[in-house]
């Protein structure tokens, strides 16, 4: 999902690996990467990757970078790490080794033994598997799930980069009805009302790298910019239901900070209430499933009887729903036409997709 968004913004040449996309782009790519991508965590530069079987290796390979060219005199360095399956395990020790080398870049061009660490915060951090180092800096910040609109959750909320990839696999586009009926505190219409109306997600929030000296501050103001004049007004409503008013609440206030309250209706009611006159319309939602507050089995259960039952009623809606219920599909009353695995955190879900 996060290639077919970076082709979408122009991007070519993708490698694709288990939990990340590398490409080539410009310094605008890190505003608008970090100001557009919805299902990315985080937009991080590649600044090395090469062999470490020992310290020496690990500190060479850290110091041929131009780190120089890239940090202020002053900059706050915090350097992170982790390591899988590699000979240097003690990440504490790895972490060091990057920090020193680093530093003895930086002398190279300044000239002196210390430096004031009283400038932006630059996160660096060496990731080692299988014996290969990879140095990478976050231009990020907070993680890009953090849209600055969801000033409160409910019980266990869904992460908003989860809740936007679970609208675009579904392929929904704004002509078409979109309906939430176990809406909790609103992340999925949330985000398809943002989706539909094509605004930016990091819109409303500020990013680590803009506050480093070294990128020109111009590519953040022009990708806001450009980002704003892309937003488009049409006229859509999405449906969101569910039968808590207080995490109704938390969703209207949710779906103001964000700045489409205008495109999603809000009702209080249970889910065997739900119906619309709609065609051709899409249910997307994240339904109890037992896990993550330690739900009644027996509610579980209910709420995906009842969905089924409210689905079989749409003769043309679509549904998909996450869940890490075994038996949901028994529940719904028939057999997905896709599965597909999600996490959602540490817990593994499946992605039901009901075409019609």
């Amino acid at each position: 999902m996060l290639a077919h968004e970076l082709r979408v913004l122009g991007y070519t040449h993708l490698s694709t690996e288990n939990g990340r996309v590398s490409f080539q782009g410009p310094a605008s790519a890190i505003a608008e990467c970090n100001l557009w991508l919805r299902t990315a965590d985080r937009v991080l530069i590649t600044m090395a990757r090469f062999p470490a079987h020992d310290f020496e290796e690990l500190f060479q390979g850290t110091l041929a970078v131009q780190w120089e060219e890239h940090l202020p005199l002053n900059a706050n360095m915090h350097v992170l790490g982790k390591s899988v399956k590699s000979k240097l395990h003690s990440v504490p020790a790895c972490q060091s080794i990057v920090k020193k080398a680093i530093v003895e870049a930086m002398k190279r061009k300044h000239r002196r033994n210390r430096f004031e660490e009283s400038g932006a915060e630059y996160r660096i951090e060496v990731s080692l598997l299988k014996d290969i180092a990879t140095i990478t800096m976050d231009t990020s910040g907070h993680g890009l799930h953090k849209r600055g609109y969801r000033r409160e959750a409910g019980n266990a909320p869904l992460k908003e980069t989860l809740a936007a990839g679970l609208v675009l696999l579904s392929r929904w586009r704004q002509d078409s009805p979109l309906a939430d009926p176990l809406c909790g505190s609103g992340t999925i219409p949330i985000e398809a009302a943002m989706i539909g109306r094509n605004r930016a997600p990091g819109l409303r929030r500020d990013f680590a790298a803009e506050k480093w000296p070294t990128l020109p501050a111009h590519i953040w103001s022009d990708a806001r910019e450009q980002a704003k004049a892309a937003e488009r007004g049409d006229r859509f409503t999405v449906l969101a239901s569910d039968i808590d008013e207080k995490v109704l609440r938390v969703a209207r206030q949710n779906a103001r900070a964000a700045g489409v309250q205008d495109l999603i209706r809000f009702e209080q009611k249970e889910i065997a209430q739900f119906h619309s006159h709609g065609k051709k319309g899409f249910i997307i939602c994240n339904p109890p499933y037992g896990e993550r507050m330690g739900e009644d089995p027996q509610v579980v259960e209910e709420v995906c009887r009842a969905l089924g039952t409210v689905y079989s009623g749409l003769d043309d809606w679509s549904l998909f729903a996450l869940s890490a219920y075994p038996h949901f599909e028994r529940l719904i009353g028939r057999k997905a036409d896709r599965r597909r695995k999600l996490y959602n955190g540490n817990i593994l879900c499946y992605y039901y997709q009901y075409r019609r």
